[in-house]
């Protein structure tokens, strides 16, 4: 892994600063029913994506995730300002506006999505690996879900089958806590989602998701074994959510006291505090970062702002129609 200098801690600051008022801008921007359907925000975990980032080759190496889907695309390349085009329905967005929200992809940056189905990128994940190591690329897949997938039966299925084959992935479960608005004490005997690899002889462990070191050095080593023909790795991830599950969560499965705890050990806040005290930075220098990541926020607004609607052709592109389907009548 690449050695953690003044430089990256630099990036982190700004890259993470940056994911976290963009997400806020949707929020405000949702509020004015200008992005509109669901909306799914990652503020407090943006040291997982920091560290899984500084972990992978982004030149061969892929991932997929849910649909806490926006900032991902952006930490591996994707340009910002398509991406909130995305979440206006814009002819401009990832998907020429018809995905939204949830269904942020890009090809040519190895981002596979955005899956509206709780789990559905799980099997997924496994057989872009699958692809990987069936074609001789040493590129590792990184399929995160959500600790609410991890209740599902695709998972064990994944599992089972990523170990026969010994697959190329790291599977990531980024436990927030609360699923859609459930703990993970209630839905299962043991807190510990981890564990749940160990039956698959799968290596596994947890690892401290608000501390974007701590995530880079988990996800290197699961990494590495991957490329190096080692086969998958289970991380349970344990972060923190802010805000709702989606902006229609009322929260009342959690106090505002328990937030404001976890927001003591805010992964930015971290990254800011090594800055100063390293003297990588100065309180000057920071506001300049903070002052950067406003513009070009904004930048990403605006672009979204005055960019066009699909046409309505291309909305009718995007379905398949077969002429002579037997079942329904085309004429009455």
């Amino acid at each position: 892994m690449q050695k953690i200098t003044k430089e990256i801690y630099l990036k982190w600051y700004e890259d993470m600063l940056f994911w976290r008022k963009f997400e806020d801008k949707l929020a405000a921007v949702y509020i004015q029913q200008k992005v509109r359907g669901f909306l799914h925000l990652y503020n407090g975990q943006e040291a997982v994506l920091a560290g899984a980032l500084h972990a992978m080759d982004l030149t061969k190496d892929k991932m997929i995730t849910a649909y806490r889907n926006h900032v991902q695309p952006i930490g591996m390349g994707v340009d910002p300002k398509r991406v909130m085009a995305e979440l206006y329905g814009k002819a401009t967005g990832t998907s020429q506006g018809l995905g939204g929200s949830m269904h942020i992809f890009s090809k040519e940056h190895r981002f596979f999505g955005g899956h509206g189905i709780v789990g559905g990128q799980i099997p997924l994940g496994a057989g872009i690996a699958f692809g990987d190591k069936y074609h001789g690329s040493d590129a590792v897949t990184l399929c995160c879900f959500g600790d609410g997938a991890a209740r599902q039966g695709s998972l064990h299925e994944t599992f089972n089958l990523a170990m026969l084959w010994n697959l190329p992935v790291v599977f990531v479960c980024e436990n927030n806590g609360y699923a859609m608005g459930t703990s993970v004490e209630r839905t299962a005997n043991h807190p510990d989602i981890w564990k749940l690899g160990l039956g698959y002889e799968m290596p596994s462990g947890p690892v401290d998701g608000m501390n974007p070191v701590k995530v880079a050095e988990a996800f290197d080593e699961a990494i590495q074994r991957a490329r190096k023909g080692g086969g998958p790795s289970f991380l349970e991830v344990k972060t923190y959510r802010y805000r709702g599950h989606s902006m229609s969560d009322a929260q009342h499965y959690r106090t505002k006291d328990e937030v404001e705890e976890y927001k003591k050990i805010d992964p930015i806040t971290q990254v800011k505090d090594v800055l100063l005290e390293k003297k990588f930075a100065s309180e000057e220098e920071i506001k300049e970062i903070d002052k950067r990541v406003k513009a070009r926020v904004s930048e990403c607004e605006k672009f979204a702002e005055e960019s066009p609607y699909p046409d309505l052709n291309v909305m009718y592109d995007a379905v398949y129609e077969q002429e002579d389907y037997p079942f329904i009548p085309h004429k009455l």
